[in-house]
């Protein structure tokens, strides 16, 4: 009989709602949905209050990340075998590349954005 490789659980207690929410992600996925579109309306409504050009650019980072999420959750109902000779070698290459591209953008694009705001407003509050 071959060792037992698993990590040890005694310390863990059995929770089956626990258990419930980790299996079936859904409702994880859809509280990660919500929270990227509260971002995303939040950085709206600091680009259209202040008109700054780093509140736009959180807004564009924002909407990246939220189709990043939304991308990476259909691609598992959409990536079928069919799908991937349909599309070619260089579709299979564009959806290996854009999800990390879109995180990297988002990200990117939120930080950018929060810096570029705050500096604009120390600028115009002189």
């Amino acid at each position: 009989m071959p060792p037992d490789t698993s990590p040890p659980t005694a310390f863990l207690p059995a929770n089956p709602w626990l258990e419930a929410l980790v299996a079936h992600s859904l409702v994880l996925d859809v509280l990660g949905l919500v929270g990227l579109m509260l971002i995303v309306v939040a950085a709206v409504r600091l680009a259209r209050r202040h008109k700054s050009w780093g509140g736009h650019l959180m807004v564009f980072g924002a909407a990246c990340l939220l189709v990043a999420r939304l991308y990476l959750l259909g691609e598992a109902h959409l990536g079928s075998e069919d799908f991937f000779a349909v599309i070619g070698p260089a579709g299979i290459a564009a959806t290996i590349a854009l999800p990390p591209l879109l995180l990297s953008f988002g990200l990117a694009g939120v930080v950018w954005g929060l810096w570029g705001h705050d500096r604009w407003l120390r600028e115009s509050g002189r």
